[in-house]
């Protein structure tokens, strides 16, 4: 009785096993034998970064991202959030959608225009003891052959505080600034358009004069009466604002708009710092007198080449940073008008900035800075905005130094950094000095 209980339990047992077994082998059929959701796949490589000759300036590898010219450009393409590789500045943020999807993109950069001027830029920032300082270089269509920054930045380098570090700000883009004795081109310009003043024609310029209660000083002795290529010459406040008030400040802010010196994005999708300029009518006169002298508004480096530019021959033209960019150009002066300036520009170039040969062209500009709510006398913008060649421009040039130490000038700061560049592009295009009498 007990050895066949025991049978039974034995049997019992197996019939349970076997059941069991058969239960995951059924599972195992139904399991394995029916296909399974394939694996998401990976993301792709970021997008590239490339220059307009198509040499890279900014590549994913297995690495990580890399920057094959080092600093140079650097602040412009910016840099990635350490293990999310997100952008975090420039380009790489400015373009982060984009780029982690895997596009990449062709800038309008030319590796040999950006070298010379950042060679140039770094140099004449270390001599001037700067805080920082920009430096922009346009071809005759727009397109931004270099956007240089100083002092150098290594995207890949440990990072600093970034409030006390600014080496990596596209100052560029993201900085405005008042643009000082550089605007009285431009004004000159409005004032020829409008058929409002010659050359030729003389204003008395003092070496000061109140405005509503204000004064308005010149920096640069000169002869009491001045014709306005004089007033450019010298840099006279006095003189262009009382030349200022040929034209009525409606006028006046119209050009500003046809300039894009008002404009929020000069380049579309690409952050910039936008201008600080005030509607017309809040401006008193003392406000718009300062105005014709570059005083009293904000722009950036970018607005004020741009804007600049225009006097090559006539047309604004959007700047350009993409190759596969469309050009737009609206005429803003007369042929005629943007050759006078350029000529008396060149007639009045500031010493430093010329270069034996060659007829160069270009306005310096000596910026007051507001310090806590007021004007600053200690520190200063100088600036220089110029022409390659200056007769037959190829090149629009804008240099900027801020905070310059000892020597705080346009004409002492800036122009030797325009010089020094005018040399290398005039080397780069191939243009032997001119012949005398040419």
């Amino acid at each position: 009785m007990t050895a066949g209980v025991q049978r039974a339990s034995l049997v019992m047992v197996g019939l349970f096993l076997w059941l069991v077994l058969l239960a995951l082998g059924v599972h195992a059929l139904l399991t394995h034998g029916r296909p399974s959701a394939p694996p998401p796949p990976p993301p792709p490589p970021r997008g590239n970064l490339y220059a307009r000759d198509g040499t890279p300036l900014a590549v994913s590898l297995k690495a990580g991202r890399h920057y094959p010219l080092g600093e140079s450009a650097s602040q412009l393409l910016g840099f990635l959030e350490r293990g999310s590789g997100r952008g975090l500045e420039g380009l790489e943020r400015d373009l982060n959608a984009a780029l982690a999807e895997g596009r990449s993109f062709t800038l309008t950069l030319d590796p040999w225009v950006q070298a010379i001027g950042e060679r140039a830029l770094w140099r004449g920032l270390e001599r001037s003891r700067g805080a920082f300082a920009t430096l922009l270089v346009l071809d005759r269509e727009g397109r931004l052959l270099a956007v240089a920054n100083g002092p150098p930045f290594d995207p890949l380098a440990p990072r600093r505080d970034p409030g006390k570090d600014l080496s990596w700000r596209n100052h560029a883009f993201l900085v405005a600034l008042e643009p000082g004795s550089t605007m009285k081109a431009l004004t000159a310009a409005i004032l020829l358009e409008e058929g409002a003043a010659s050359l030729g024609t003389r204003v008395e310029a003092p070496m000061h004069r109140v405005v509503d209660g204000w004064t308005i000083r010149n920096a640069i002795p000169h002869p009491p009466s001045l014709t306005l290529a004089e007033v450019l010459q010298y840099s006279s406040n006095v003189g262009i604002s009382l030349l200022g008030e040929r034209i009525s400040k409606e006028t006046f802010a119209r050009y500003l708009d046809k300039l894009r010196l008002t404009q929020s994005q000069p380049l579309p999708g690409i952050r910039t710092s936008p201008p600080l300029v005030r509607p017309p009518r809040a401006w008193s006169r003392a406000a718009y007198a300062n105005h014709t002298f570059g005083q009293g508004f904000l722009v950036t480096p970018l607005h004020l080449a741009a804007a600049f530019a225009t006097l090559t021959d006539g047309f604004y033209r959007s700047p350009r940073l993409f190759q596969d960019q469309g050009l737009k150009a609206e005429r803003v002066f007369s042929s005629e008008t943007a050759q006078a300036i350029r000529k008396a520009l060149a007639q009045g170039l500031a010493p430093r900035a010329t270069l034996p040969g060659y007829p160069l062209s270009g306005k310096t500009g000596t910026a007051q800075v507001v310090v806590e709510g007021r004007y600053s006398r200690e520190v200063f913008t100088a600036w220089f905005a110029g022409f390659v060649p200056g007769d037959r421009p190829l090149y629009t040039v804008v240099v900027a130094v801020h905070h310059p130490k000892g020597e705080i000038h346009g004409s002492q700061v800036a122009a030797p950094i325009f010089r020094e560049v005018a040399a290398g592009l005039l080397a780069y295009a191939g243009i032997p000095p001119y012949a005398k009498g040419r």
